[in-house]
């Protein structure tokens, strides 16, 4: 089980990106919450990047900058808003699938297409796509990474692969990302267990040294590591498992506070049992008191207690740590991933559709 329902990866992201609209043509359109349903504080607005790539793969550095990476091996950035776009992807990038980028601010970025073996790969921009360079190609035939991410300062960071030789397969680098080192994962046995490339939070960082990797297949774990990938507990997500299902987005907001979101791949309009919080760091999770509007992908911390979960359906907020959530915003509020910054959300989802959220 590969990238989200699967080892046939591209023919399962065939099928995905034919499910939604292109995005709009107009380079902005408000698409509003209605007046007094839930979360009405809240608008998207539609952001016209100019192609059909569907994106899994987003960074918000802050109101005016973000970065997407797309199916067809483009990378876009913004520094205005959202209002213009320049595909800045690395050459020869066409046949591979981005599906995380960490940006440090407008000019450096990393990002990782996912694939078995040798698809799965590295790169690294400090001149804001001008120029790309490679610093990790798997050379293991049965690896396939999924997320990555990097602790506060952007020179510690971890990504991780689905299991290999069950045990989940993690590399770290200590120089922000231009060289990776296979890690010693004793005490992440996965059996059955695979991870889901669906948004880029499959793996997420918090504090200093603590960082959470959550999966499904035979179970819908959440393994963190509070020592900066040395040693490793696992927990159960209270997520509904399944060949197709179990945790697919994390975020925590520090050290303790955490949300996971996911569900079954299958099943976009069943929310039951799909959102779960931890005031522990992860070592223990709650079901979330009521359910999700299906499905759901991604989530991120806006501020304060309140978090958005995105997905194929629709989007939730949550205004009390995850304990509870509602849905709101019209059929087009349709996304894979999300993140937040300084109180403002940026989307993206299928056929290009890219979202901002504001309050």
């Amino acid at each position: 089980m590969r990238i989200v329902v699967g080892a046939a990866a591209a023919a399962t992201l065939a099928l995905t990106t034919l499910t939604f609209a292109p995005a709009a043509p107009a380079a902005q359109a408000a698409l509003s919450v209605p007046s007094g349903q839930p979360g009405g504080a809240y608008d998207w607005t539609s952001v016209n990047v100019d192609t059909t790539q569907g994106f899994r793969a987003l960074d918000a550095v802050d109101a005016d900058t973000a970065w997407l990476g797309g199916d067809g091996g483009g990378v876009f950035r913004t520094t205005d808003g959202g209002q213009t776009w320049d595909e800045v992807s690395p050459p020869g990038a066409d046949e591979l699938l981005f599906r995380d980028v960490e940006a440090r601010s407008a000019s450096e970025a990393v990002v990782l297409s996912i694939g078995e073996g040798e698809a799965s790969r590295i790169y690294k921009t400090v001149d804001a796509g001008a120029t790309w360079t490679e610093t990790f190609r798997s050379a293991e035939p049965a690896a396939f990474y999924n997320c990555l991410d990097f602790w506060p300062g952007g020179k510690r960071g971890i990504a991780m692969s689905d299991p290999v030789d069950g045990e989940w397969r993690i590399i770290t680098t200590a120089d922000g990302g231009d060289t990776w080192t296979i890690a010693d994962t004793r005490g992440l046995e996965a059996p059955g267990e695979v991870g889901y490339s669906a948004s880029g939070t499959c793996l997420v960082t918090a504090g200093a040294r603590d960082a959470w990797i959550g999966g499904g297949g035979s179970a819908a774990k959440v393994h963190a590591t509070h020592d900066g990938g040395r040693t490793w507990s696992s927990a159960d997500s209270t997520i509904a498992t399944g060949e197709a299902a179990g945790v697919f987005g994390l975020g925590f907001r520090n050290p303790r506070q955490g949300i996971a979101v996911g569900g079954d791949f299958g099943l976009e309009d069943d929310g039951v049992d799909r959102a779960a919080y931890s005031t522990d760091g992860g070592r223990t999770w709650v079901n979330s008191a009521s359910d999700l509007g299906g499905y759901r992908e991604a989530v991120a911390w806006i501020g304060g207690s309140t978090a958005i979960a995105v997905g194929p359906n629709g989007s939730d907020l949550t205004h009390d740590n995850g304990r509870s959530w509602k849905p709101f915003g019209a059929e087009q509020t349709r996304f894979h991933v999300v993140d937040c910054v300084g109180g403002t959300c940026w989307a993206a989802g299928a056929g290009g559709r890219v979202g901002v959220l504001t309050s």
